[in-house]
């Protein structure tokens, strides 16, 4: 029998960390979609590898003005390598062309263009044969600070323009799912992303997407205060406490949950080149990681009763802004593989 039983949900690794936070002034260069897919394909633990890849539909790895032939192309580096594509992220924020979805008409439309132009990718793939699950992760593209000017009136902006991004999405039968993450305003705290979620009501077309390093510091209150689960004081040794306030945070969201990253924090907030500060996202085994990864992840991906959950048929491991030289390193991503399969371990199935 082997150890790792489970085959579900499947296990990807995401392409993302070889841009986000990379290039420009000052800045590591970006690691090219091809060295990140070899990664990814040469990492194996006790016989297991990773299923997939997620992907950032930003150049320099895919551009999300791709033609029919550059997507066949990428269809094929992916399955020259026993890979699948999942969940892709339309860059729906400025600089890329988008526009904040809070903002006035003109950034509303070129966010939504950016929502257009991510839904046909992901639907042309879908139809390649090449992505079997996943969804289109998108977000407010609004500051806190523009947020925190008008928050009602934003608010509603922001969950109108998400209305008409469903809509758009219901075109290519493609579902949406906002990240929650701390530096996106009307998103920044559990609250308001419950708030937003309800306010749109188009489950069936947008969900949440549960990041274990960003909701983390839903608990503690980054940038909403008075929103915090836990004390700014808390001590993170007390892992009953820690564990009543992660029960807490996901029974609000879990409902609302159809895409999940695997990760850890420290708790504290970071960022590097153009991307904003946001949860710091540790290697799963660094000393000062506040998560039990294996453990935690269960408040998501089982229900109140303790059963397992079956919404996230892939989940993925987000591990943003590491530096070069640690990503390149193949014991890096096998120790990533290997806190996978512990939580597929622990909360998986079988079909």
């Amino acid at each position: 029998m082997t150890d790792h039983p489970n085959q579900f949900p499947k296990l990807h690794n995401a392409a993302w960390p070889g841009v986000v936070g990379k290039g420009g002034d000052g800045n590591e260069p970006p690691i090219d979609l091809d060295t990140m897919l070899d990664l990814t394909a040469a990492a194996e633990v006790d016989g297991r590898k990773f299923d997939g890849v997620d992907l950032f539909l930003f150049d320099p790895h895919v551009s999300i003005d791709a033609t029919d032939q550059e997507l066949e192309s990428l269809a094929e580096q992916v399955r020259s390598r026993d890979l699948v594509i999942g969940t892709v992220v339309a860059p729906v924020w400025p600089p890329t062309d988008g526009g904040a979805a809070g903002g006035d008409s003109d950034e509303v439309d070129a966010y939504l263009k950016q929502v257009r132009k991510g839904c046909t990718i992901a639907q042309k793939l879908r139809q390649m044969g090449v992505r079997p699950t996943g969804v289109v992760r998108i977000d407010s593209a609004t500051s806190v600070e523009d947020w925190s000017k008008a928050p009602e009136e934003c608010q509603s902006k922001i969950a109108d323009t998400m209305k008409a991004a469903c809509d758009i999405a219901e075109e290519y039968d493609e579902r949406l799912a906002a990240e929650g993450e701390i530096c996106w305003g009307g998103m920044h705290s559990w609250k308001m992303m419950v708030d937003l979620l309800r306010r749109v009501g188009h489950p069936e077309r947008l969900g949440f997407q549960a990041d274990m390093a960003h909701t983390l510091l839903y608990l503690v209150g980054h940038n909403a205060p008075d929103d915090a689960i836990l004390p700014v004081d808390f001590d993170w040794s007390d892992n009953e406490q820690k564990k009543a306030a992660l029960k807490k945070l996901t029974h609000s969201l879990r409902e609302w949950t159809i895409d999940f990253h695997v990760a850890q924090n420290d708790a504290t907030v970071h960022g590097t080149g153009s991307h904003d500060k946001t949860g710091r996202h540790c290697l799963p085994n660094d000393p000062n990681g506040k998560l039990n990864i294996a453990e935690d992840a269960g408040f998501w991906l089982r229900d109140e009763h303790g059963d397992v959950l079956k919404t996230c048929r892939h989940i993925c491991w987000d591990g943003c802004m590491f530096p070069n030289e640690q990503m390149m390193k193949p014991e890096t991503w096998n120790s990533i593989l290997a806190s996978m399969l512990a939580v597929q371990d622990a909360h998986g199935w079988n079909e």
